[in-house]
């Protein structure tokens, strides 16, 4: 056989390999094990919306994160289970995902009551643990592998209602009343604002806390109409914040500044059928419609969640949660291609010391596991008509008033003026 037989030969049998390596590859990669990333959500119960707003996000980015060839060259798998809004079912769900599932990655579920009881189970397995909406909980625990997305900074207690009574004191307000839920989130909530009231000088006429299953707030709005305060600083969850701003509105609340707290107004759900009885209402809020906080990547996520929404019985706008949501998936995949493996102490050290690119803007952590740098939001609802759901999505229906860097509007003032 001659030499140049043997040569075409050679590079025949080279192409065949070479395209038989190009074909099996993507076959080797889709049949690779996949990784892990596990968490309980509230897809039934009272934070329903919410939690199936978030999956939308995490299945959103896992989509996206698989369309690149997932991580590690493995495919992204999300694994979760529903925590029925109810923290006492939260602990066995991530004993199930770490003995049986053998998930690589956890996120925790929505919210403080749905965190806390994650954290002693996953702080013994020394997990990097991602949190979502969860106020100050490593404060009980100080796990060094443990970081919150919610933009409250590394003094979160403090943090989330001080912005509520510096506006106040801008005011020049004197009396507060503070009334809040018996859980996790409005304890640690109303105690911040006790602390930042009594430190900015402020005289605490009315104090009080009321049952998580409560829904009649009338005596509770009576009680702090009684006490005569200038403005009244509310720590409730969203049932809670439906019936207390309908009670005061049934008794006619004669305040200067109200608001506060108030986890659900920030809701698709809630602001339609609230509607007028929002305005002039100030809450904390994290993203809002304005041009002051434009993010890179925001508007097509939030193009692309609204379009699915309907169809899912989630959250409509997807403001509130969604994007910080999809943040989280974010961080996993900078940290995990960074540090090239799933070792968590690798992990762990590596989102300590970076900051990470995300659709809500940079984020970086503090040593305690919350944004170093804070970003609470006070919102006013301003010219709300009717129930119509687009109004919300236009700037000037949720107006910036603080901090004056993001501020996109001007505090109408006072709150019971008008109404």
């Amino acid at each position: 056989m001659s030499t140049g037989t043997h040569l075409r030969r050679f590079v025949r049998a080279a192409v065949v390999g070479l395209l038989a390596g190009l074909i099996l590859a993507p076959i080797a990669a889709h049949a690779a094990e996949p990784i892990k990333i596990g968490f309980s959500m509230p897809l039934t119960g009272g934070l329903a919306s919410n939690g199936k707003a978030i999956l939308a996000a995490y299945q959103m980015w896992e989509e996206d994160i698989n369309a690149k060839g997932g991580l590690l060259g493995r495919p992204v798998k999300l694994v979760y289970y529903d925590d029925q809004s109810n923290p006492s079912v939260v602990p066995a769900i991530y004993a199930k995902l770490f003995d049986i599932d053998k998930v690589d990655l956890v996120f925790t579920s929505y919210g403080t009551n749905l965190a806390v009881p994650s954290m002693p189970v996953v702080i013994p397995h020394n997990y990097v643990l991602l949190g979502l909406f969860a106020l100050a909980v490593n404060s009980e625990f100080n796990y060094p592998y443990y970081f919150s997305m919610f933009p409250a900074g590394p003094d979160a207690v403090h943090e989330f209602s001080r912005g509520y009574f510096e506006i106040a004191k801008e005011q020049k307000l004197q009396t507060v009343a503070i009334a809040g839920a018996d859980s996790d989130f409005a304890k640690k909530a109303a105690d911040g604002a006790r602390e930042n009231a009594t430190k900015a000088g402020f005289k605490i006429v009315y104090d009080r806390s009321y049952p998580p299953n409560t829904v009649d707030f009338t005596a509770i709005l009576r009680g702090i109409q009684a006490s005569n305060p200038d403005f009244v600083y509310v720590a409730s969850y969203p049932t809670e914040s439906v019936g207390i701003v309908r009670a005061a509105n049934e008794i006619g609340l004669k305040t200067k500044l109200f608001g506060g707290g108030m986890v659900g107004l920030q809701y698709a759900a809630l602001k339609t059928q609230l509607g007028e009885l929002l305005n002039k209402i100030v809450d904390y809020d994290f993203y809002v419609p304005e041009p002051t906080v434009p993010f890179k990547g925001i508007d097509s996520f939030l193009a692309r969640y609204q379009a699915k929404a309907p169809s899912i019985g989630a959250d409509l706008l997807g403001y509130f949660i969604p994007p910080f949501a999809y943040a989280n998936g974010q961080v996993v995949e900078q940290a995990v291609t960074a540090v090239g493996s799933l070792d968590q102490r690798k992990l762990g050290d590596y989102i300590k010391s970076h900051a990470f690119d995300t659709i809500v803007g940079k984020v970086e952590y503090a040593p305690n596991g919350e944004w170093k740098n804070p970003r609470v939001l006070w919102v006013q609802y301003q010219n709300v008509k009717g129930n119509d759901l687009d109004q919300f999505k236009r700037p000037g229906t949720q107006a910036i008033i603080y901090p004056s860097e993001l501020a996109s509007g001007k505090l109408q003032f006072p709150y019971s003026e008008g109404r």
